[in-house]
C-alpha cells in the first residue's frame, strides 16, 4: 500500500462558480494553491496526491507546468475526484462529457483513478428510482473511465443520494462500478466504517481515510476509527493499491497532513 493525501485540505470543499449556470463546468474545486499544497503534501512524506477536477482543469492549457510540479516534488497523481446529479435526464449527458473530458486529461497526466461524488438529493426527498438512475448512470461512467484506462470508484458522500448504510446496500446491486469508502462519511452517515470495508471488500479497488468524533472530520488517530481493523481487511482481501488521507479542512493544512502521516508511519513494515 502506498499512501497519498488529497489536496482539498488547502482551500476547503466548494466548486466552481460557473456550475451554477452550466453544467459542463460544475466542477469541485478547492480554493487554495495547487502547488503549496503538493509542496506540503512531499514535505510531510506522502508519495502522491488526488485532486478536484476543477483544480486539475486549471492546467488543461498548461499542462507542462502541471508536470513540473509533479517532477519538483517527486509526486505522483493518484486520481481526480468528479462527480454530477446524475438523477436528471435533461442534464446527464452533459455531465458525462464534463467527466470524459477530465478522465482523457487526468489518464495523459497519468493518474491512476477516477473518484465519483454524487448523486443529487432532490429537493423534496430522495425517489426509489433515483438508485436505479444512478446506477445506470455510474455504470457509464465507468465505461468512460476504462476507456482512458482509469480505475472507476464511487464514493458515498454526505449530502447525495448515498450517505446512509442501506442507501449504499440499494446502490450496490445496481451498478458494477468500484467502490471507494470514505471512513468518515460512511460513520457520519450513520454506518460502521470497518463492516463496510468487511461487507464490500471485493469491490474496493480505492479508500479514502479520516478520522471522525463528535460530527468532526479529524486526522488520523484523533478520533475513534478503528484503522487497524480496517487495515487488516483490506490486508485479507488482497488489497494492493492506494490509501488516501482526504481531509476536507483543517486550520494548518500541513499539519493536519502531517498528524495522519505520523500516525500511518505505526502500520508500515
Amino acid at each position: 500500500m502506498r499512501l497519498g493525501y488529497q489536496t482539498n485540505t488547502w482551500g476547503g470543499v466548494v466548486g466552481h462558480p460557473a456550475g451554477v449556470t452550466s453544467i459542463k463546468d460544475l466542477y469541485y474545486l478547492a480554493n487554495g494553491s495547487t502547488e503549496e499544497a503538493l509542496k506540503d503534501i512531499a514535505e510531510a512524506g506522502y508519495e502522491g496526491f488526488e485532486i478536484f477536477d476543477g483544480n486539475l482543469m486549471q492546467y488543461k492549457s498548461n499542462k507542462e507546468e502541471f508536470k513540473e510540479l509533479l517532477e519538483k516534488y517527486k509526486l505522483t497523481l493518484i486520481g481526480v475526484y468528479t462527480g454530477g446529479n446524475f438523477i436528471y435526464p435533461d442534464v446527464l449527458q452533459e455531465e458525462l462529457a464534463k467527466i470524459e473530458e477530465v478522465a482523457a486529461f487526468a489518464a495523459e497526466l497519468g493518474a491512476r483513478h477516477l473518484v465519483i461524488g454524487g448523486g443529487a438529493v432532490r429537493s423534496a426527498g430522495i425517489l426509489e428510482s433515483d438508485f436505479e438512475d444512478l446506477g445506470k448512470a455510474l455504470d457509464q461512467v465507468k465505461e468512460i473511465a476504462e476507456k482512458h484506462g482509469l480505475i472507476p470508484t464511487y464514493h458515498p458522500h454526505l449530502g447525495t443520494t448515498v450517505e446512509a448504510p442501506e442507501q449504499l446496500d440499494k446502490l450496490m446491486p445496481l451498478t458494477t462500478i468500484g467502490l471507494c469508502p470514505d471512513t468518515a462519511h460512511i460513520e457520519a452517515g450513520g454506518g460502521d466504517p470497518v463492516e463496510v470495508v468487511r461487507k464490500y471488500a471485493d469491490r474496493i479497488k480505492y479508500i479514502h481515510f479520516k478520522d471522525y468524533a463528535d460530527g468532526e472530520f479529524l486526522p488520523l488517530g484523533k478520533g475513534h476509527q478503528k484503522f487497524d481493523e480496517m487495515i487488516s481487511l483490506l490486508n485479507e482481501a488482497g488489497y494492493d493499491d492506494w490509501i488516501t488521507v482526504e481531509l476536507d479542512s483543517y486550520d494548518v493544512p500541513k499539519q493536519g497532513a502531517e498528524i495522519s502521516r505520523s500516525f500511518l508511519s505505526s502500520f508500515e513494515k
